[in-house]
C-alpha cells in the first residue's frame, strides 16, 4: 500500500567563523588595458565564490563586472583568507574586497588628479572613469588611465584587510551576546509517498526557501538551494557513512563509486525562494547560507514519514530497510 504525507521544516544555519578567527584580504591591481585582476585566497568550489567577489569589486569601483578577472591561484603569494568553508566567503570576504578597491581608487585619484592639475578631492570614480568634479569634459577613460599609469614609474595595486570583532562570551543573567556572525534561516515544505510493503520512499514535491540577507546573486542563491537539496536527499534517504554502514565490505574505496542523489532524483515540483533582510554585518547586507540548504529536508521527511505512517523515525538514513523495521515494531 501506498501512503502519502506532507512535512515540514524550519531551520537556521550560522555563516562565518562565530568570532574564532576569521580574517581575509585581498588586493586589486589596474592592468594596462583598464581592467582589473582581483586577487584572492578565496576557493570557488563551484559555489560561485569567484562571480560573487567580482560582483563586490565592480560594485565598488564603478566598472562593468567583465572588467574584472579572479585569481586565487597564486599559492603563498596570494593574500590569505580563512578559507571556503562555514558560509563565510559572501559575509567575510567582501569586507577586504571592499577595503582593497577603496584603496585602488585613492591611488587611481592621486594619480588622475596630477595628470589634470587639481587636488585629488576634486576627482570623482564612477561609470569605468575619473573625471573632474564640475567639468566632466576633463575626463579619463580606465583604459586610458592603465596606460598612463604603464608608462608612468607606478604601481597600482589596492590592498584590503579585514577582522570581524572577537568572540564574546554572552551574559550570564541576560543571556545577551554581540553578534560576531550571522545567521540564516531556511524552510522546507515536502509531500512523499512511502510504499508500506517496500519501505521505498518517493518525494512528490518539495519547496525550500532562505532568507540570506542581501541577494547579491538571486540565480546563485537559488542554485545553491538545489544543490544543497541533493545533499539532503541523501543524508535523509540513503547515504549510510561508516560506522552505521552494514559492512565494510559495502564502504566505496573511491568516490566515483559512491552514490549520492543527482538531479534525476529530485521532485518534479521542486521550487525554490530566496527571501532578503539585509544583515548588518554583510557588505551591501549579504550573508553566507548555502550549506544550510541540505539541512532543512531532513527534518521535514522525518516529519512526512510520520504524518504518512503514524510513527516516528528517529535515525537517518531512512532507508527501506529502516521504515520497514519501524513499522514492524509498530506492529
Amino acid at each position: 500500500m501506498k501512503k502519502k504525507g506532507v512535512g515540514m521544516s524550519c531551520v537556521l544555519h550560522p555563516t562565518g567563523n562565530k568570532g574564532a578567527g576569521d580574517p581575509s584580504q585581498a588586493a586589486i591591481q589596474l592592468k594596462p588595458d583598464g581592467t582589473f585582476t582581483l586577487v584572492t585566497g578565496a576557493v570557488d568550489l563551484g559555489q560561485g565564490s569567484s562571480t560573487i567577489l567580482r560582483q563586490f569589486a565592480a560594485d565598488e569601483l564603478g566598472v562593468p563586472i567583465e572588467n574584472i578577472t579572479v585569481n586565487n591561484s597564486a599559492g603563498n603569494a596570494a593574500p590569505v583568507t580563512m578559507g571556503s568553508f562555514a558560509s563565510r566567503v559572501t559575509l567575510i570576504d567582501p569586507h577586504a574586497v571592499k577595503l582593497a578597491a577603496e584603496d585602488l581608487k585613492a591611488q587611481i585619484c592621486k594619480w588622475a588628479a596630477a595628470q589634470f592639475g587639481v587636488n585629488p578631492d576634486d576627482v570623482t570614480f564612477a561609470d569605468n572613469k575619473v573625471a573632474v568634479k564640475n567639468d566632466p569634459a576633463k575626463s579619463l577613460t580606465m583604459a586610458e588611465v592603465g596606460a598612463g599609469v604603464f608608462n608612468s614609474p607606478a604601481l597600482m595595486i589596492g590592498t584590503g584587510a579585514w577582522y570581524p570583532a572577537p568572540f564574546t562570551a554572552h551574559d550570564p543573567e541576560t543571556g545577551a551576546m554581540p553578534s560576531v556572525g550571522a545567521v540564516s534561516f531556511g524552510a522546507c515544505y515536502l509531500e512523499l509517498e512511502v510504499d508500506t510493503e517496500t519501505g521505498v520512499v518517493d518525494i512528490l514535491k518539495l519547496v525550500q526557501a532562505w532568507e540570506v540577507g542581501k541577494a547579491v546573486n538571486p540565480l546563485m542563491c537559488k542554485m545553491q538551494i538545489g544543490g544543497g537539496l541533493s545533499i539532503g536527499l541523501g543524508y535523509a534517504l540513503s547515504e549510510e557513512c561508516w560506522p552505521h554502514a552494514p559492512s565494510m565490505d559495502f564502504v566505496p574505496e573511491v568516490l566515483g563509486d559512491y552514490f549520492i542523489p543527482t538531479f534525476a532524483d529530485y521532485p518534479l515540483e521542486n521550487e525554490r525562494a530566496v527571501a532578503e533582510v539585509p544583515h548588518p554585518m554583510g557588505v551591501k547586507g549579504a550573508k553566507g547560507f548555502s550549506e544550510g540548504s541540505s539541512t532543512a529536508p531532513i527534518p521535514a521527511i522525518i516529519a512526512a514519514l510520520h504524518d504518512a505512517l503514524g510513527v516516528w523515525i528517529t535515525e537517518i538514513p531512512v532507508t527501506p530497510e529502516v521504515i520497514l523495521r519501524a513499522l514492524g515494531a509498530r506492529g
